[in-house]
């Protein structure tokens, strides 16, 4: 690059260029760009998993108060330990200890700034030449993101909708082999909104012992459920495969902003013993930031001290907003619902073009339906599953109705003419 007659020599990473089409915030953020001005009608927000803006989702108290504490103490003003603090460690051991079969020491657990964080240090930990990684379609992108960042190869393997968005175990084994550094499994699923039974949990564990490979369990929306499966963490597996198992405050406590997240590990056969992985981890995490002190200082009171009432009352909530998607979706002829999420606070609708006049695929669709409707929702394309649609209903109910509503209306403008 030559300016004012000095030649400079400025490069950047290209592997940052990854396209908005390959990021959740980068497309909504392209997508909010591209809406009416002249629309006087609130924008609707159904394409991301922030339910904090609205006042029926708020935290408890206990976050506040637990705060509050942190703050006046002057105890948490300081760099917290690279791992993060002892305490705050040890109460994640400890409430991630009441489902499983063993305990998990304070030396198992690294707080992250959000599970995101938590994503990018396991990836970079297990990155190795010629590694590759796999990971489910649908799935979460920002996997994608990091894997290629570190240059591992991605290899997808699909979630059956058919079978409530059970992994298709046949394809992993078939994608993987000596190079493969670990499988990812999302439950309850971002973006599916399913809840993987013991049984199936059982045999993803089998399969990745078979091949030699961990398992990464995210599981950030542990507890999120409201249909008929129960929660079953991963860890549950632990004796049978290594997991490393990430989570968050952020949606069960509804405290997005707070980024408190966990990096675990779940290995109390101590398959991980003779490697390199815990040591790399705190590497890892010395070259990285940390979540602030106070939250983690704030994080034994939360933990400890959250009714049961304030869970019941967001499970409440998000039944209500399945029911209003159900009513609402099964009068829009050209998208399907199957099947009925049991957890999270998304569902994927299948997006059939035909029966419109001139939507190209689910990108266009979710471009003019921001331009025509201010309502914004996240094509299936940018999470691996084109036509599909991704649908947040984690939002008050009567701007959920509302959403729902008008891309109702937008159908029917669009709708071929019989």
């Amino acid at each position: 690059m030559e300016k004012g007659g000095k030649k400079w020599i400025i490069r950047g990473n290209d592997k940052l260029k990854v396209g908005t089409e390959n990021t959740i915030r980068g497309l909504l953020e392209v997508m909010n760009s591209n809406l009416n001005v002249n629309d006087e009608r609130p924008i609707i927000p159904l394409g991301h998993g922030d339910p904090s803006p609205f006042t029926c989702f708020r935290t408890t108290h206990i976050v506040d108060d637990a705060l509050n504490t942190a703050i006046q103490s002057a105890k948490f003003n300081s760099y917290p330990p690279p791992a993060g603090i002892p305490t705050a460690r040890r109460s994640i051991a400890e409430h991630l200890s009441r489902d499983l079969p063993y305990k998990l020491s304070t030396e198992d657990v690294f707080l992250t700034s959000g599970c995101r964080q938590a994503i990018e240090i396991i990836t970079t930990v297990l990155a190795c030449p010629g590694g590759n990684i796999l990971i489910p379609k649908p799935g979460y992108p920002h996997y994608d993101a990091c894997a290629v960042f570190h240059n591992l190869e991605v290899r997808h393997f699909d979630l059956l909708p058919e079978k409530a968005w059970e992994v298709d175990l046949d394809a992993v084994e078939a994608l993987a082999d000596e190079n493969t550094v670990a499988i990812v499994i999302i439950n309850p699923g971002n973006p599916c909104g399913n809840v993987y039974t013991y049984e199936h949990l059982k045999k993803v564990a089998e399969t990745a012992k078979r091949l030699g490979i961990p398992v990464i369990a995210d599981e950030v929306y542990a507890h999120l459920i409201f249909g008929s499966n129960p929660f079953v963490p991963m860890g549950v597996f632990g004796s049978t495969v290594p997991i490393f198992t990430l989570g968050s405050i952020s949606k069960r406590w509804i405290v997005p902003g707070l980024r408190l997240g966990w990096l675990v590990i779940t290995d109390p056969s101590g398959f991980l013993k003779d490697t390199e992985i815990v040591s790399l981890i705190k590497q890892c995490l010395n070259m990285s930031t940390s979540p602030a002190c106070v939250i983690q200082g704030a994080l034994p009171q939360i933990l400890e001290n959250t009714k049961e009432d304030f869970f019941e009352n967001i499970i409440s909530l998000l039944c209500q907003a399945i029911d209003i998607c159900y009513e609402e979706i099964k009068e829009i002829a050209c998208i399907t619902l199957l099947p009925r999420p049991e957890g999270s606070m998304f569902l994927m609708v299948k997006l059939n073009t035909v029966l419109l006049e001139d939507i190209s695929d689910d990108m266009d669709f979710c471009f003019k339906l921001a331009k025509e409707e201010s309502v914004i929702v996240l094509p299936g394309a940018v999470l691996g599953l084109e036509n599909w649609l991704r649908i947040t209903f984690s939002i008050d109910l009567a701007s959920l109705k509302d959403g729902l509503q008008r891309m109702k209306m937008f159908c029917r403008r669009h709708a071929k003419q019989q």
